[in-house]
């Protein structure tokens, strides 16, 4: 009985190792199979694209037209050393989603304020050449994007534009 016991002891003992190993091997392949699907669902949210790629991303967008808001004809007085100069315009802002079109129209009384106190410091010299539409074009946009917390303004039309 006693040889019994000492042939059955090595079994046990194989058995140990070999449900270590089974163990193992599960561990092993259930790791890998959560690597997997964490790979497969997208666990790498930020995908590395091609400066080619993001620049026809970016083309795409601008292509798009987005929500349009218009603000109406306005006068406005500007600086000029010879002679009394003013400037009637009319605006249309480009913006980037339908809530920043919203939030011009409840912040109107705020952007025709900084429209009127930004061009009414212009001189006639910045405001009749085309260089300086552009320049204006640029600061009504920072401006108005500074007021907006909702989106953005992605361009400004000049719809009527007089200076005398």
């Amino acid at each position: 009985m006693a040889k019994k016991d000492a042939a059955e002891q090595p079994e046990a003992g194989g058995s140990k190792k070999k449900l270590i190993i089974i163990i193992v091997a599960a561990v092993v392949l259930l790791a890998g199979i959560g690597g997997g699907v964490f790979m497969f669902m997208g666990g790498d949210e930020k995908k590395k694209i091609s400066p080619e790629e993001e620049q026809a991303a970016l083309e795409k967008q601008a292509k798009q037209i987005g929500p349009m808001v218009s603000i109406d004809p306005f006068i406005v007085n500007i600086i000029d050393d010879d002679q009394s100069r003013y400037l009637k315009a009319a605006i249309t802002m480009e913006v980037n989603t339908p809530e920043a079109a919203m939030e011009l129209g409840e912040r109107m009384p705020q952007i025709k304020d900084a429209v009127l106190l930004l061009v009414g410091n212009k001189t006639f010299n910045e405001l009749q050449d085309m260089q300086g539409k552009i320049q204006l074009r640029a600061e009504l946009i920072n401006r108005i994007n500074s007021i907006l917390t909702k989106g953005k303004v992605k361009r400004i039309y000049f719809t009527d534009f007089v200076v005398q």
